[in-house]
């Protein structure tokens, strides 16, 4: 049987990484593909009140979210649940998710990424924002890039409406 390497040991601290504003939600990366042997990628979501995330789909990867802070609703497919702290749910590739902050504080996710790899996106429309408002079409390519296609979402207008959130561009 053959064996792989372990890859080194990574210690995060509480409090670390690297937090960038993604223009709806924040993202902290905690863990890179590189320092999984690109098993899986580790960020944490904060959504301000009113946040929504634009329905979308992954095309290469599954994703598994807890809550840790407030409450969090998710829609995927024709499923919705909201869920606070200690809840977990599961976002599989080629399904239309979408998530928001059902309530009425600060609410945080950990997302678990596997495979590893998503988080790059992540940084590409991190960089892309600190120079200014991004160009839309440099965010198309980038999606592109990593297998993500923004979701035809007839639902979501109803769930921005219900949860008085500030809706995404392009919602709906």
């Amino acid at each position: 049987m053959g064996s792989v390497e372990a890859p080194p040991l990574t210690i995060v601290q509480p409090g670390e990484g690297k937090e960038i504003f993604l223009g709806t939600i924040g993202v902290v990366f905690k863990l890179f593909g590189e320092q999984t042997n690109g098993l899986v990628s580790i960020v944490e979501h904060p959504f301000p009140v009113g946040a929504c995330v634009p329905a979308h789909l992954h095309t290469r990867e599954d994703e598994y979210s807890i809550v840790t802070e407030g409450e969090i609703g998710f829609r995927s497919g024709d499923r919705e649940v909201v869920l606070g702290p200690g809840g977990y749910i599961t976002k599989p590739r080629g399904e239309t998710h979408a998530m928001w902050n059902a309530g009425k504080a600060p609410a945080r996710i950990i997302e678990v990424i596997s495979p590893a790899g998503f988080e790059h996106f992540f940084w590409g429309v991190g960089e892309a924002a600190a120079e200014g408002p991004p160009d839309p079409e440099h965010i198309a390519a980038l999606a592109r890039e990593h297998g993500l296609e923004m979701g035809n979402a007839p639902w979501l207008n109803d769930v921005i409406a219900r949860y008085d959130l500030t809706p995404p561009p392009g919602a709906g």
